[in-house]
């Protein structure tokens, strides 16, 4: 049913539990992990953003391989929501698994969540995971 799962990443805590969800749903299916991190083309943190973008990637792929998953990796500039749709587009995504609470923001309030602009626009189905609250 699954052959390629799209877990988009920030490194935040969110994430992290789409990401388990994301490996376990692949496992079952035996499908490649697409693991993608969206760099804001704004800011003069750049670099940064962009050797964090490398590191949450990394950890994912590190995750997926110990379980035995093919994992591709990929971390671009642009739009979050845009991007996340046309990698799904392009790459021939069936599932994307996301986690419903990122790294927040002023945008988060005038434009809407990354995830709540994806599950909108997604032709494939889109698994939303809650952060587990203690």
């Amino acid at each position: 049913m699954y052959s390629d799962i799209l877990i988009p990443t920030d490194g935040s805590p969110g994430a992290q539990e789409a990401i388990e969800h994301g490996l376990e749903i692949a496992q079952q299916y035996e499908a490649t992990v697409h693991a993608l991190y969206v760099v804001s083309r704004s800011g003069p943190l750049l670099e940064s953003l962009q050797l964090e973008g490398r590191k949450a990637v990394r950890d994912l792929e590190v995750a997926g391989t110990q379980a035995g998953l093919t994992v591709v990796t990929e971390v671009v500039e642009g739009v979050p929501p845009q991007e996340i749709l046309e990698y799904s587009a392009t790459q021939g995504i069936d599932l994307i698994v996301m986690g419903t609470q990122g790294r927040t923001g002023v945008d988060r309030f005038v434009m809407g969540s990354v995830a709540e602009r994806v599950v909108r626009h997604s032709p494939v189905p889109v698994l939303m995971v809650r952060k587990e609250q203690l």
